[in-house]
């Protein structure tokens, strides 16, 4: 069979959807100032769906960093990969900044957070080596996995018994090859908010000699007594050997960082293929990036604004029956009953009719029969949104038990 004709035959499970999706339930635009209320197809909507946790995408210090930055250096500089011609030293004063906050002794700048996840695991393991990764583990860590030539083993959603079942196999695999084991988990996990088990899983590399990656993206900047993270919040940054945090969440920006041990962030620095053949970080990026930490490092009360928020709106969720399963985080899910159609149907009612914009997670994220709405809620939302988004999901899920949402809805 031909490859386009495979392709145009099934597209996919989102892809099959895109006839009356596209545009409205994936791809929407949002329009305007990154705020709480933005534009969708016209109309005003509270939007919940943004990781702009602290609030940074619209601060005025950051716009005019982006801005003088963009007027100084434009896009291009500086031009190349950062081992050929790429490098300066606000790149290398970024790195060494971050190290510093997060306290480890490097950090090494990346370009993207999802590729920069990839490449990391590919560049740590050899086809000698084992890897143990959380079930719930993000798609870069999946894909990363994927990458590995030797053997990887999956254990439950932060089940410290499975993992311990996958650790003893692993072990007696790398007894055999000479490898060693590499242990992958997340932070704060993004879809369920629950964090991962990181000091039960430090404890364990006095039985497994193992090295610990930690991806937490989510983490950066939302929690932790500085905001450095979910192993500073745990009180078990010392354990976590490697970890990772992206831009793209509470600095509001793109790029990401691993940090670590002088000897491993400099062999990555030398042997990650999506950093060492792509361009280096536009300057502008750069440049917001540093004046992004110094909010972060200077400001805690935007820390302490997310949180007022998150107790506000997730107290205000259970307090009405709600179920928003086990979150640790800013994340909240908010678990329904529902096929597909009625989740088309209820999330077009509280665009349109409730003025509520939030992300919908079905199947197969969720197990069949399952509506999440996740929601995100940052340091610029007001106690007010959280009274309108709770009374808008109360009259939607009086809706959803009385079986109104029964055909889809498919927007013009």
């Amino acid at each position: 069979m031909d490859i386009f004709d495979r392709i145009a035959a099934n597209r996919g499970p989102l892809g099959s959807h895109s006839h009356y999706a596209h545009g409205y339930f994936t791809f929407p635009k949002l329009e305007g100032e990154i705020q709480p209320r933005m534009q969708f197809r016209g109309k005003e909507v509270l939007t919940w769906s943004l990781n702009n946790y602290l609030g940074l995408a619209n601060h005025p210090e950051v716009r005019q960093a982006d801005i003088d930055g963009a007027t100084a250096y434009g896009m291009a500089y500086p031009m190349g990969a950062r081992i050929m011609s790429g490098n300066s030293n606000r790149h290398e004063q970024l790195e060494n900044e971050l190290a510093d906050f997060v306290q480890k002794p490097a950090a090494l700048l990346l370009n993207f957070g999802y590729q920069g996840v990839v490449s990391i695991i590919d560049a740590l393991v050899s086809r000698h080596d084992a890897i143990v990764y959380d079930a719930e583990s993000h798609a870069c860590i999946i894909d990363g996995v994927r990458l590995h030539q030797g053997k990887r083993f999956v254990f439950n959603h932060n089940d410290l018994a499975s993992l311990e079942k996958q650790l003893e196999r692993a072990k007696r695999l790398t007894d055999e090859t000479g490898g060693a084991i590499l242990v992958i988990t997340e932070g704060m996990f993004g879809m369920s908010g629950n964090l991962g088990k990181l000091p039960e899983i430090v404890a364990l590399k006095a039985k497994f000699d193992f090295r610990l990656f930690v991806d937490d993206a989510h983490g950066f900047g939302t929690l932790g007594p500085t905001g450095a993270g979910t192993a500073e919040h745990l009180g078990c940054a010392e354990g976590v050997d490697l970890i990772f945090y992206t831009f793209a969440k509470s600095m509001a920006s793109i790029g990401a960082f691993v940090a670590g041990p002088k000897t491993v962030i400099e062999y990555l620095r030398y042997n990650m293929r999506s950093q060492i053949f792509a361009k280096s970080l536009p300057m502008p990026l750069v440049i917001g990036a540093l004046k992004r930490l110094e909010l972060i490092r200077t400001h805690p009360e935007y820390r302490e604004k997310l949180w007022t928020i998150v107790r506000a709106l997730q107290s205000g969720l259970r307090e009405k029956g709600f179920n928003i399963g086990t979150t640790q985080s800013p994340v909240t899910p908010v678990f329904l009953n529902g096929e597909i159609p009625d989740a088309t149907a209820l999330t077009f009612d509280l665009r349109e009719n409730h003025g509520i914009f939030c992300s919908i997670v079905v199947y197969p994220v969720v197990p069949k029969g399952v509506i999440m709405l996740r929601l995100i809620p940052t340091a610029v939302h007001s106690l007010a949104d959280v009274d309108a988004t709770i009374t808008a999901f109360e009259t939607v899920a009086a809706k959803l038990d009385k079986g109104l949402y029964s055909k889809s809805a498919q927007p013009a």
